[in-house]
């Protein structure tokens, strides 16, 4: 049987939290599935939404869990269990106020940064060894206390360039199931600007 790849985008459940920039992960994975004509369904046993795909000869589960963010732990863990998946088959999307808006990095493994999504799911795992794509929205002035900038929505003059972020992104993804973690590192990682030029 070919190997099974899952691919969690990180956000909030809720018509209140659609198109915030904490939902990033969120809008990365309703990308990819519909670049992959793949469909959506609601399955409670892993407190999950979940399309099925195949790429490149290997199964994929794009999910977006349904815990809300401080929990997605609960909904990886379950899955990678179920599943029986080796670390290597797992990417976390999250977004990142530490990375400007524009820039994406992959990385396999490190610390949370304080991302209480990426904290749930270390704990449900006992590993920060899985593949996680930070996207970038970066922070209002530099300001410290981001909660009600993380939770608000894309501005309209951010749209397009959120639009080729997430084009990026998904070529990532789609980079990491063919060739692997480091070549997607290396191809994909840096800026994408407003004029669509990219940046290492």
């Amino acid at each position: 049987m070919e190997p099974m790849y899952l691919i969690v985008g990180l956000g909030n459940p809720g018509a209140e939290y659609a198109k915030t920039r904490h939902n990033a992960g969120f809008l990365l994975v309703e990308k990819l599935a519909v670049q992959w004509q793949a469909d959506w369904t609601n399955e409670r046993k892993f407190k999950a939404r979940i399309a099925r795909a195949e790429r490149n000869g290997k199964r994929v589960l794009l999910c977006q869990p349904q815990t809300f963010m401080n929990l997605s732990g609960e909904t990886v863990g379950e899955l990678k269990d179920f599943y029986q998946l080796p670390p290597g088959q797992l990417m976390v999307a999250v977004d990142d106020a530490d990375l400007p808006f524009g820039e994406i990095r992959l990385r396999p493994g490190g610390s949370s940064g304080g991302h209480h999504g990426l904290e749930s799911i270390e704990q449900h795992l006992s590993s920060r060894e899985f593949a996680r794509q930070r996207i970038g929205i970066g922070r209002k002035d530099g300001a410290r206390q981001i909660t009600n900038y993380v939770l608000g929505k894309f501005e309209s003059s951010e749209h397009e360039l959120l639009e080729k972020i997430l084009e990026r992104a998904a070529s990532q993804i789609e980079g990491w199931l063919q060739a692997g973690l480091p070549k997607a590192m290396s191809q994909f990682n840096g800026v994408v600007d407003s004029k669509n030029e990219e940046k290492k």
